[in-house]
């Protein structure tokens, strides 16, 4: 794997109520996820190019799928890290950590999602 790949090819984030958590995060980033049946689970894909290589993910509602606060944190790209930390809130989310500063790397924040999942937003401003 040469350096113009980032490693990560999927990610999943478990859900407990699909509905809430697919308003949550289109609200939160301001997209539209994308819902599929993929045998006894159900999925809501976030946007991806299907034709390149890198990280692509979904909320997933299915068996042994638990939300936590704890473990893997997956951050997405945030380019209005301000604007989209004062939205985890109005769709039953909170902030974890507000805009930190984080050097020639831009700035990061941390929220909890409405099923409890913590996630990290990342803004290169």
């Amino acid at each position: 794997m040469g350096a113009e790949k980032n490693p990560v090819g999927w990610f999943e984030i478990p859900v407990t109520d699909m509905a809430r958590a697919k308003a949550f995060y289109e609200h939160l980033l301001g997209l539209e996820l994308e819902e599929h049946a993929m045998g006894p689970s159900r999925m809501a894909w976030f946007p991806m190019a299907r034709d390149v290589t890198g990280a692509a993910g979904a909320l997933v509602f299915g068996e042994g799928m638990k939300p936590s606060p704890e473990g893997v944190v997956v951050y997405f790209t945030a380019p209005d890290l301000e604007g989209a930390l004062a939205r985890a809130a109005e769709k039953g989310g909170a902030v974890l950590r507000g805009r930190t500063d984080i050097g020639e790397f831009g700035f990061y924040g941390l929220v909890r999602d409405s099923e409890g999942n913590r996630v990290g937003l990342h803004s290169r401003a």
